[in-house]
Formats: structure tokens, C-alpha cells, sequence
């Protein structure tokens, strides 16, 4: 009886809770909306849209910011995960024992490291490198803030990977013996392949953290709201762009386009979760 009662208490918060996680995301997202009113008002949502940011002459276009900020993340990723991965599968079995625990130590070590110290040491010291190997490149660029941001998200991968990876090679370890492979041979044909539902999630959320990060490449990535034509052209995010116009300004349209910039960050983030969940359902239903 008094299992049962408890039982039903843990319930009710539990109900409780979700009730409050979505009234905040949509008490978020009818926040963004309310403030950016304005943009539809004055039928400023095509400038919105549009490519030219010069905040004197009544152009607000977010699409340099936009574009930046999925061009920064890809590349981020084409960076961090093969590395990931690789370190994933090398501390899973593929290379020496030895050297398994130092680098899950040194992962977590970076895993708890500020943003700010990673934008900070490559303002110093990546920044001068990128003006020394590339003498028409001011060394805040594109790739800089990639290379950057990669290690900022390595982590993350890591993590994910290793838990998915580590959980797979006990359910699959009788069925390797039992078909005579090598460790190697396991985590290569069998164990690797079957963790689709991981490298897919550490895929989108590694894509996610490099998205939502603001302190790398505002120091890093030159804030110039062009299109980049090369890695090592300037470019600005949205996350940049906001932290940008509200330390100066408060009052101009400029001010209202962060909102608008800030709702399509939130709108990308429901689409992130939405996918993992996706993922996790379809694999849920497979099993």
C-alpha cells in the first residue's frame, strides 16, 4: 500500500515536471515571437531574409549569419567526429590497453574546460599560425574557429560513441566468441555496424553543441556577415551575431533582427531533439 502510494507521488512530479519543461519552451518560443512582431508588422521579413547585413541603410539580412553558422558547424564535424570515432573504436579495443584510461582521463579533461579558454588560447596562439602559414589570411577565419570548435565537441562524440560502443561489445561479446572472431574482427564487422542508433546520435548532437556555441567564434571566426568563399574567409554565426548587436544596440531594427535570429537558433534546436527522438524511436521499434 505504501509502495503503491509512493509510487503515485513519483508519478505526479514526474507528470509535474513535463507540464513545466513545456510551459517554458513555449513560454521561449511565444517570447521570440512576441519581439519579433515588429519584422511582420512592417513587412521587414524578406529583409529579415535577405543576404545584406548594413544595419545604416535599413539592411538586416540574417542569411550570411545563417549559412555561417551551418557552414562553421559542418566543418566542425567533418573535423571532430572521423577523430572521434577513431578514438572511440581505439580505446573499445583497437589499440594498446595501456594507453585506455589516460585518454578516457584527458577526453574528460576536455569535456570540463570553458569554451572560453578554447577560444582564448586559439585567439593567441591559432590565430598568429593562421597569419604565419597564410599571409593574405587575418588568422580569425573559418577554419580557425573549425579547428577550434572541434575540440570543443570531441568530447561530446567521444562519449557518446564509447558508452554506445562499450554497451554493445557486452551484449555482443558470446556471439563474437561464439563465431571465433578476434577483438579487432569483432569491433569492426559486428559491434561497429550494429551501433547505427550511436553514430547517428553522437553525429546530431556533436552538430547541435557546435551550433549553440557562441564564445568560439566570436573570437575566433573574424565576424564578417559575408558569405564565405573560402575556409579562410571571415564569417559570422547567429549565436556571434546576437551576442554582437545586443552589446550595442537597444533600440534600432537591428536590435529587433536578434530575436528573429534567436527564434530560427530555437526552431533549429526543436529540430535537433526532434531528430534524435526520431532516432531513438526507429531504433527502439527495430529492437
Amino acid at each position: 500500500m505504501a509502495a503503491s502510494f509512493i509510487e503515485k507521488i513519483f508519478e505526479f512530479i514526474l507528470k509535474l515536471s513535463t507540464i513545466f519543461c513545456v510551459g517554458i519552451v513555449l513560454m521561449i518560443f511565444s517570447f521570440l515571437f512576441y519581439f519579433c512582431l515588429p519584422i511582420f508588422k512592417n513587412n521587414q521579413l524578406l529583409n529579415i531574409l535577405s543576404i545584406n547585413w548594413h544595419p545604416f541603410y535599413g539592411e538586416f539580412g540574417t542569411l550570411p549569419m545563417i549559412i555561417g553558422s551551418f557552414c562553421l558547424s559542418s566543418l566542425t564535424m567533418l573535423i571532430a567526429y572521423p577523430i572521434g570515432l577513431g578514438i572511440s573504436l581505439f580505446v573499445l579495443g583497437l589499440g594498446p590497453p595501456l594507453f585506455r584510461n589516460p585518454l578516457i582521463l584527458i577526453i574528460k579533461f576536455m569535456a570540463g574546460i570553458p569554451t572560453v579558454v578554447y577560444a582564448f588560447v586559439a585567439v593567441f596562439s591559432l590565430g598568429p599560425f593562421m597569419r604565419k602559414c597564410f599571409p593574405y589570411c587575418t588568422g580569425y577565419c573559418w577554419l580557425a574557429a573549425s579547428l577550434t570548435l572541434a575540440l570543443l565537441v570531441l568530447p561530446t562524440i567521444v562519449m557518446v560513441l564509447t558508452g554506445e560502443l562499450e554497451s554493445l561489445k557486452q551484449r555482443l561479446s558470446f556471439t563474437c566468441l561464439s563465431l571465433g572472431l578476434t577483438k579487432k574482427q569483432s569491433i569492426i564487422h559486428v559491434i561497429l555496424p550494429a551501433a547505427k542508433k550511436g553514430l547517428l546520435a553522437a553525429g546530431v548532437l556533436g552538430f547541435g553543441r557546435a551550433l549553440g556555441d557562441t564564445l568560439i567564434s566570436l573570437m575566433v571566426a573574424g565576424n564578417a556577415p559575408n558569405l564565405p568563399t573560402s575556409l579562410l574567409d571571415s564569417i559570422r554565426t547567429l549565436t556571434a551575431h546576437i551576442a554582437l548587436v545586443v552589446a550595442t544596440d537597444s533600440q534600432s531594427m537591428s536590435y529587433v533582427s536578434v530575436f528573429s535570429a534567436g527564434l530560427i537558433l530555437f526552431l533549429l534546436s526543436i529540430i535537433i531533439n526532434l531528430i534524435l527522438y526520431l532516432i531513438h524511436a526507429r531504433f527502439k521499434k527495430d529492437s
